[in-house]
């Protein structure tokens, strides 16, 4: 096979300025993506995946994208949500904390047992059906990979790398598509309402805003608001590195967030007069550029064939699991949160993170957010349910069924 066309860094940025525009604009003129919560990097994302897969098969090359400077786009927003986290929220957020941790245990556990049940149906070795289950969905495309090896040496199926990524590959896309939807069905038929401050909104702005004048967003608050967001990042960075020396592997954005919580936190008790960081237009704009750029970039650098030769097993596969995700979430997750526009807004987000990664259940919340009002506590808690808790829970139960 002929070497891959190799997209470097800088195009690749480009490209996924370009993908969110096109999701954007097709978003502003297109009701049905307004209506039901679709991200717009989703949107742009998804066309340009395909796009790249149909002149991939035309060329008969492969595109490979250089990916090194997408994370810093993901670790600018998680130090952006951090600095919005204010300790009285996590002190409220406490008993949906402890909620959404039960809840994601009962879904890895739920969604093995359908990757087995799935695993057996299409003939494929016990084991494997860990990547039809958490390992693909939960844990996503690192996850995945990081098993398939595993799976691979237990049962001799070679496939378990492909079969992992499909699996991952088709969860994110599940995960973006219907988050959305779910957070329509239940504010539209309970009629819930924000009840946070418009100014605490953590993301963007509605749609029907734009930047003007009256905005106050100027080249200072934009420095000033970058400086506050690359001290977060450079710290978290730093604790990052000492968790690593410890044994404790995080991703990076998790130190981030959390230094990110202490330094505005810090901030507004011995400034609270002072020009402001945290919870300002300017903020929420940068986070929501963030935030949209690695999502477009993900998505856009989807390998969508990988999903060919497993056709009928992951569709269907993915489908049951889907449709088990979207009953938990509405019927079980949504009441015990308290039936209130919180819990519709973490029900869009848990759908996003328990099918695709937890960078597409903060895009779920943001369309939400966007169009029905602000939720800042559902983007502080689910973040540090997804980013502690999720991997642990996740290697425990995988391991077991591996040792089964």
């Amino acid at each position: 096979m002929a070497d891959p066309i190799v997209i470097p860094e800088f195009i690749t940025a480009t490209l996924g300025f370009s993908v969110f525009l096109l999701g954007a604009r097709l978003t502003h003129n297109v009701a049905f993506l307004r209506n039901f919560n679709i991200p717009e990097p989703v949107t742009g994302g998804l066309i340009a995946a395909i796009v790249f897969t149909l002149v991939s098969l035309a060329l008969g090359e492969a595109f490979q994208f250089e990916l090194e400077g997408r994370d810093y786009f993901l670790v600018l927003f998680f130090a952006g949500i951090g600095l919005n986290a204010r300790l009285s929220d996590l002190v409220a957020g406490g008993r949906l904390l402890a909620i959404l941790l039960l809840l994601t245990f009962v879904a890895i556990v739920v969604q093995n047992g359908i990757g087995i049940a799935s695993a057996l149906l299409f003939d494929f070795p016990l084991q494997s059906g860990v990547l039809f289950g958490s390992a693909a969905l939960i844990g996503g495309h690192g996850t995945a990979i990081a098993w398939s090896p595993n799976v691979a040496a237990a049962t001799g199926f070679d496939g378990a790398p492909e079969l992992g990524v499909a699996m991952a590959t088709m969860g994110l896309i599940a995960a973006a598509l219907v988050g959305g939807p779910i957070a329509r069905y239940l504010v539209d038929r309970h009629k819930l309402k924000s009840t946070a401050d418009e100014h605490d909104d953590v993301v963007g702005m509605s749609y029907e805003d734009e930047v003007t004048e009256d905005s106050d967003i100027s080249h200072e608050s934009l420095m000033r608001v970058l400086l506050m967001l690359h001290l977060a990042i450079l710290l978290g960075y730093l604790v990052h590195e000492a968790l690593e020396g410890a044994g404790l592997l995080l991703p990076l954005f998790v130190p981030c967030l959390i230094v990110g919580i202490v330094l505005g936190n810090l901030h507004s008790r011995f400034f609270p007069k002072g020009v402001q960081v945290a919870r300002t237009p300017t903020l929420a704009v940068l986070s929501e550029f963030a935030l949209g750029t690695f999502l477009a970039i993900s998505l856009m650098t989807l390998d969508l064939l990988t999903l060919g030769g497993l056709g009928v097993a992951i569709l269907g596969t993915i489908a049951l699991q889907t449709v088990v995700t979207l009953a938990l979430v509405i019927l079980l997750l949504f009441p015990l949160l308290g039936w209130n526009y919180d819990a519709a807004v973490l029900a869009s987000g848990f759908a996003g993170f328990s099918l695709g990664a937890t960078p597409t259940a903060i895009a779920n919340m943001t369309a939400v957010t966007k169009h029905y009002g602000p939720a800042p506590i559902a983007f502080v808690v689910l973040p540090l349910v997804s980013a502690f808790f999720v991997d642990i829970a996740n290697a425990v139960v995988i391991q077991a069924i591996m040792n089964f």
